[in-house]
């Protein structure tokens, strides 16, 4: 079984950086990004004690990850990729967490399986924050009036809110924009900061950081 050199580095950074925004021990969770990495590459994370991984694609981590749910109950599974409708019921089944709510087509498929299939994953609304053609999520001026929509009309429970800045600009900037909308709208969690940045995420008030080449390697 390959050694993982990476996840203890991060943790440790991840600790560091919480303590330097006065954040309390355990308020950051980590999110290990194990995209197109095999069963065999995440097999050794697992081992480490990594218990929370995330995926893009629903019909990928279909495809590798229900032996190791089976394996290892505790393992906590998030969606960080566009969801299309048609994915709604793999997704709901399978994740634990879905990060990227951004459309009421999205929403309303997600409320018809959570009540076909009395199952619940948590779910939060991506914010396209730097208002980027190319990238999912709602934009920061409809953001309120979609998550009203989703809490009220479709009874969505939405904890939080996830961003991906644009890449060459400060994300911090950002992250103070998703930490806003997050606080009027009384939301608790803020997935955002990957390998890069998160630092300055969790100085932001991030909960979640999505970490992948660090802790895995580079992708072949």
């Amino acid at each position: 079984m390959q050694e993982i050199t990476g996840l203890a580095p991060i943790r440790e950074r991840i600790a560091h950086a919480a303590r330097e925004a006065g954040r309390p021990e355990g308020a950051v969770t980590l999110v290990a990004v194990s995209k197109m990495f095999d069963n065999k590459a995440i097999r050794p994370v697992i081992a480490a004690g990594q218990r929370v991984f995330g995926e893009n694609r629903v019909q990928e981590a279909h495809a590798k990850w229900p032996p190791l749910l089976e394996e290892f109950r505790d393992i906590e599974l998030h969606l960080i990729g566009p969801l299309q409708s048609n994915k709604a019921k793999i997704a709901v089944a399978l994740f634990d967490w879905i990060e990227t709510v951004d459309r009421d087509r999205i929403a309303r498929a997600l409320a018809g399986e959570i009540a076909s299939q009395g199952r619940s994953p948590g779910l939060m609304v991506q914010v396209n924050t730097g208002e980027e053609p190319q990238k999912a999520g709602v934009l920061p001026k409809d953001a309120d009036e979609f998550l009203d929509r989703c809490r009220g009309e479709l009874a969505l429970d939405i904890k939080g809110l996830m961003c991906i800045p644009p890449a060459g600009e400060e994300p911090s900037l950002h992250f103070a924009l998703l930490e806003r909308i997050a606080r009027r709208n009384g939301l608790d969690l803020l997935s955002m900061g990957m390998s890069a940045d998160f630092e300055k995420a969790i100085h932001f008030g991030a909960t979640h950081v999505r970490v992948g080449t660090a802790i895995f390697g580079p992708r072949g």
